[in-house]
């Protein structure tokens, strides 16, 4: 996947369009991520010892992976990755720019 937990992204298509977010969490098997206030549902919830009252609850739902875009930390533009080997290590960089995204 070209984006991990902790990214900023910005969703390139569907209903949330042009929204950014963090990626809150990343399902690699589904190919899709969590994103921060993207794809709101409304989910019924029974009470539990958590949640003693229930109700109706709003929650972020999964979207998939090619549907959101990296932001660039030092330009705040979306940007593509591209991968380079540094030191032995696999490191992602932007294409926008050519700087390394991985610290």
């Amino acid at each position: 996947m070209h984006v991990k937990t902790g990214d900023k992204v910005k969703v390139i298509s569907g209903k949330y369009k042009g929204k950014e977010g963090v990626i809150l969490k990343s399902f690699p098997k589904q190919n899709r991520v969590l994103v921060e206030g993207v794809n709101i549902v409304k989910k019924h919830q029974k009470p539990s010892q958590a949640n003693q009252t229930g109700g109706v609850v709003e929650m972020e739902a999964p979207i998939h992976v090619s549907n959101v875009m990296l932001i660039d930390p030092s330009t705040g533009a979306a940007t593509r990755v591209s991968y380079k080997v540094e030191n032995g290590k696999k490191v992602r960089v932007s294409k926008r720019t050519g700087e390394v995204l991985d610290k």
